[in-house]
């Protein structure tokens, strides 16, 4: 019997319906809405030229086969980031795998990101190059911290005008992230204008969720402590007692517990990530 002609291209537009049937085939609890939604969001974003908008399919006689998501950024200073995201091969195909994997990082002056690999996919990343830049995970109790006096807290929407003491860019990356679903905060003191991203989200504790915030973006870890009371008394007027950040280990001025089982992420190219930045990555195109 002849081998199946198998080749990678470019994900279109017209993949959209297929590729959605592909991963929620791929993985379970992730609805055929789930998997399009995210890819309609994809769609809809500005990418940096000559980059993929959604990634790579593996097809064979004109259906796909395999699939890699990826999630192209621009920051700053001509610098481009890559969430390479939801990687999945169809079992009798996983020997074409490698065609993804090589196609999506081809472009060595790319970050490429990988922030939610599973723990058994951990050997097999790290075997491709990519190093960790984040051990695991904090989960704050932001009401237990000091308030600092004077500290205010507003909600940026879509709707918001221009805010006084930040840059355009920032402005524009708050209010775009609210649009994905995203909680956008801006708190104030003594004439400074500090901003956090906040997506909602469900931490797993016993028998019952408990309702949560995890950070996408702040300026620096630094700032989110500082400004942590404030924000702890925002949340709660929204039913979020906690906040999960990217952490490295237990985080001074915090209270709360630190995990290294979840939460791990990886990077491979030229620009280490920092913390506190999830910004255009899956977690807010897709969901949590």
């Amino acid at each position: 019997m002849n081998a199946p002609q198998v080749r990678c291209r470019e994900i279109v537009e017209g993949d959209i319906e297929a590729v959605s049937d592909l991963l929620t085939r791929g993985f379970s609890g992730r609805t055929h809405d789930y998997w399009r939604s995210g890819l309609h969001r994809q769609r809809a974003r500005d990418i940096p030229a000559d980059c993929p908008r959604y990634g790579y399919l593996l097809e064979t006689e004109g259906r796909p086969v395999g699939v890699l998501l990826l999630i192209y950024a621009p920051r700053g200073s001509g610098l481009l980031r890559c969430n390479v995201s939801s990687w999945y091969v169809d079992p009798e195909f996983r020997n074409y795998a490698t065609m993804l994997t090589s196609m999506a990082q081809k472009n060595k002056a790319v970050t490429y990101v990988n922030i939610s690999p599973a723990v058994n996919t951990w050997p097999i990343i790290e075997a491709q190059g990519f190093r960790r830049y984040c051990a695991g995970m904090f989960v704050a109790v932001p009401l237990l911290s000091r308030a600092e006096p004077g500290m205010r807290v507003e909600r940026i929407t879509g709707d918001t005008g221009a805010v006084a003491g930040l840059p355009e860019a920032e402005f524009d990356l708050l209010r775009s992230h609210a649009g994905y679903g995203c909680l956008s905060l801006v708190a104030r003191v003594g004439g400074q204008a500090m901003p956090f991203i906040l997506l909602p989200k469900r931490m797993k504790h016993g028998r019952y969720p408990t309702p949560a915030m995890q950070l996408v973006y702040c300026r620096d870890v630094a700032e989110f402590v500082r400004c942590a009371g404030a924000l702890g008394r925002a949340l709660l007027w929204r039913g979020a007692p906690l906040v999960a950040l990217d952490a490295n280990g237990p985080i001074d001025g915090l209270k709360g517990l630190y995990s290294d089982s979840r939460g791990r992420k990886y990077f491979k190219g030229p620009n280490p990530p920092r913390l506190g930045d999830l910004t255009e990555t899956e977690l807010v195109l897709y969901g949590p």
